[in-house]
């Protein structure tokens, strides 16, 4: 269900789906990041035939294309998280400890040392080509954690990549609880300790059970992109680690966060907080959607909560007749490369999700009728 090691209770009752089924094959036509969860996930292979395609993420496709990108001190466009700040970040952590003003942010039209490879550059928003998104990115494409390029770039991020954030280093976390959700999941994949950034969340919890990025700078409600960023790198973690009850009691009250909001509606008037929900983009990155939802839940297992049900049928009623799902709402910014294009396609990395969270849901929901994902 996630790309991790320790991906917890998320067994599949549903049979196979067979490896000549037409979405299958498809789907087994993609990138080795793509087949390798397929052959894991809908087909059941053998664990040796889905660590053998998993070991191929690092040298072919996507995943071979963003490691060359690495610099050799372990970063990517020279910066934790917007491309060319390095030097401002590591300029401002020595001030700080100096005692001194930090340095001024560097002006936004300032080159980055190194820019993206393709016509993306151009693309106004947020650039996803820092450390921090392509971290993201690669352990969602799943090079195996313990690859030693893998273990690599992680003692060179630890050892070279700080925050913009007053020059935190990159495994501490910083102020954001977005990016410090990111970080968590990115420091559980690799096997880092990330434990005081999992306290830091905790104590951000808002007394709604929620958690919101501005919550640091200005007065504001839980929001439910935030909320889900940070539960879903809570359970990663718990996965890695093991635990604690105070951290599972934070993630539980999370969930019920948004559970009581049916993921999607106003806890106020009941209306749809947002329609863009409805639209599946990938990567999603920060921003939240429903397909983004309903996989969080899925991959945390067990018998699905009645208050799933309208988001999840929202889920169904998005598959198109030849069984596939779209590429939606691709979020803009600068990016080395894109994974699928353009929007308004058939995309395999949204069939996949949205095959994987119909398939639990069915089988754990509506035991006999799994069928309907297949």
């Amino acid at each position: 269900m996630e790309p991790t090691e320790n991906r917890g209770p998320y067994q599949p009752r549903t049979p196979p789906m067979a490896e000549d089924d037409s979405i299958v094959q498809w789907l087994l036509q993609g990138d080795p990041a793509i087949r390798w969860q397929v052959l894991r996930d809908l087909a059941y292979a053998s664990e040796t035939e889905v660590a053998t395609e998993r070991a191929r993420v690092e040298h072919e496709g996507w995943g071979a294309r963003l490691l060359a990108l690495r610099a050799a001190d372990g970063l990517w466009a020279d910066g934790a998280y917007i491309p060319g700040t390095a030097a401002f970040a590591a300029a401002t952590a020595r001030a700080l400890a100096a005692g001194e003003p930090p340095p001024p942010f560097p002006s936004p039209e300032a080159e980055p040392a190194e820019a993206p490879t393709d016509e993306s550059s151009a693309e106004p928003g947020q650039p996803w080509t820092a450390t921090y998104p392509v971290l993201l990115d690669l352990c969602h494409l799943g090079i195996p954690p313990d690859s030693p390029v893998m273990q690599e770039t992680a003692h060179l991020v630890a050892r070279n990549c700080r925050w913009e954030y007053d020059g935190l280093p990159f495994f501490a976390g910083e102020v954001d609880c977005c990016i410090n959700a990111g970080t968590i999941l990115i420091g559980a994949y690799l096997g880092v300790d990330v434990d005081p950034v999992v306290q830091r969340l905790v104590a951000d919890q808002m007394p709604d059970g929620g958690w919101n990025c501005w919550a640091e700078t200005r007065p504001a409600p839980a929001s439910f992109a935030s909320t889900l960023d940070v539960i879903d790198a809570l359970l990663r973690w718990e996965r890695h680690t093991g635990g604690s009850e105070e951290v599972r009691r934070a993630r539980r009250n999370g969930e019920e966060y948004l559970l009581r909001r049916n993921l999607f509606r106003s806890l106020r008037t009941g209306e749809v907080v947002n329609p863009q929900w409805a639209l599946f983009s990938h990567p999603p990155r920060w921003h939240y959607d429903l397909l983004k939802a309903t996989e969080y839940f899925a991959r945390r297992g067990g018998t699905p909560d009645p208050r799933l049900a309208e988001a999840i049928e929202r889920v169904r009623a998005k598959r198109r007749p030849d069984g596939r799902w779209l590429l939606e709402n691709n979020h803009p910014g600068a990016v080395h490369f894109r994974f699928e294009e353009p929007d308004g396609t058939p995309s395999r990395w949204n069939t996949l999700r949205a095959l994987r969270v119909l398939r639990w849901y069915d089988a754990s929901a509506h035991p006999g009728s799994a069928s309907q994902a297949s």
